[in-house]
């Protein structure tokens, strides 16, 4: 799923348009890869391409190294970083390196995760690499489901994906990911929130520092085209293609919130969908969209209203709790409280329709 080129300075679309002939090129003879256990599969194979590295040709990380956020000297400020806070432990990912390498197996707090993100639809993900008991490492198959990712456990050598979020073959098929919660936004918010943070580092031993400088796909994050087609029935057109979007999953259905319905400030709104109490928590302008479960083990179900100029304090609710962007109580008689989280994150609009069709787009005006 890459094309590999020893110039940083070539035109990015050179980078974009090598890639679609290789991946028409290669595809044809690449489909007995996927198609030898058609029968085994939970996903059609007619929608599974190959992308052409193979198995492990663009190289998952395993405990990458990790530094200060001071430290970091590579990122812009409107760079993307994925970040996860387990306990006291908080660390940032950032795009520019899982462009390359789509995975991170690491050890946050005690938790072993994989974090996952896929260029191509703009997903990132974490799950727990504990399965059946068992803790594996994953890997990047070389294969795409409508696009996105399709990782594997080294444990069972079963394929997942990304945003199904399940193994779609080999002995784990139909067994689910359980997935944890991540923010996704830029280097200058994440670092204005959580300065103390730890942070991934481009010096990986396994490409020079420079490659990160560059995005893989040329210019396909701006452009409407997708590396495999989408056809034309299926094609929803209500927003461009490439525009990330928050989504919430429930039922096998999809609730998307737009960067738009954020504009300027902080904001909130005290939702419902899928049975649930929902607070969706954005920023356009800080480039953040977080979703929260509302109602507590104990049963109480909170309001909240939006707080400026207060990170990493974001958002506070009827019984004078603060709660930062990871969903944590800082102040307030709920003090070290946790949120729960239902299954929502991050993704362009085209992967939205395709996973899960016909997707509801929520717009609204005021808190």
């Amino acid at each position: 799923m890459r094309v590999v080129t020893e110039s940083v300075h070539r035109p990015s679309y050179v980078l974009m348009w090598g890639w679609l002939i290789l991946l028409l090129l290669i595809t044809g003879c690449e489909r007995d890869r996927i198609t030898a256990g058609r029968e085994g599969w939970l996903i059609n194979t007619s929608e599974v391409a190959d992308g052409g590295p193979g198995k492990d040709g663009i190289p998952a990380l395993t405990h990458p190294p990790m530094v200060a956020a001071s430290e970091i000297d590579y990122l812009s400020p409107d760079d993307l970083v994925v970040g996860y806070r387990s306990g006291t432990d908080i660390r940032a990912y950032p795009h520019r390196v899982l462009d390359w390498h789509e995975i991170a197996n690491v050890t946050i707090g005690g938790q072993q995760l994989a974090v996952t993100y896929c260029p191509l639809t703009g997903s990132a993900l974490a799950w727990s690499r504990v399965i059946n008991g068992e803790t594996t490492t994953f890997g990047v198959s070389g294969l795409l489901y409508r696009n996105n990712l399709i990782p594997y456990d080294r444990a069972t050598d079963s394929y997942w994906s990304q945003m199904r979020m399940d193994a779609v073959h080999g002995d784990l098929i139909e067994t689910r990911a359980d997935v944890m919660q991540v923010v996704e936004t830029t280097w200058q918010t994440w670092q204005s929130m959580f300065p103390d943070s730890r942070v991934m580092s481009n010096a990986t031993g396994v490409y020079p520092a420079v490659r990160y400088q560059q995005f893989p796909y040329g210019g396909y994050k701006t452009s409407s085209e997708t590396l495999q087609p989408i056809a034309a029935d299926l094609i929803d057109s209500r927003l461009h293609a490439k525009e990330r979007v928050a989504g919430v999953i429930a039922n096998g259905s999809a609730r998307v919130y737009r960067f738009a319905s954020f504009a300027d400030s902080v904001r909130t709104l005290n939702d419902v969908y899928g049975g649930d109490s929902l607070v969706v928590v954005g920023s356009e302008t800080d480039n953040f969209i977080m979703v929260f479960n509302r109602r507590l083990q104990d049963g109480t179900r909170l309001d909240f209203r939006a707080v400026q100029d207060r990170f990493p304090v974001v958002m506070v609710d009827q019984e004078g709790n603060d709660w930062d962007l990871l969903g944590r109580a800082v102040s307030g008689p709920r003090t070290g409280e946790q949120l729960s989280h239902p299954t929502a994150f991050l993704a362009y609009w085209f992967a939205w329709y395709l996973f899960y069709p016909n997707p509801e787009i929520f717009e609204f005006t005021s808190d």
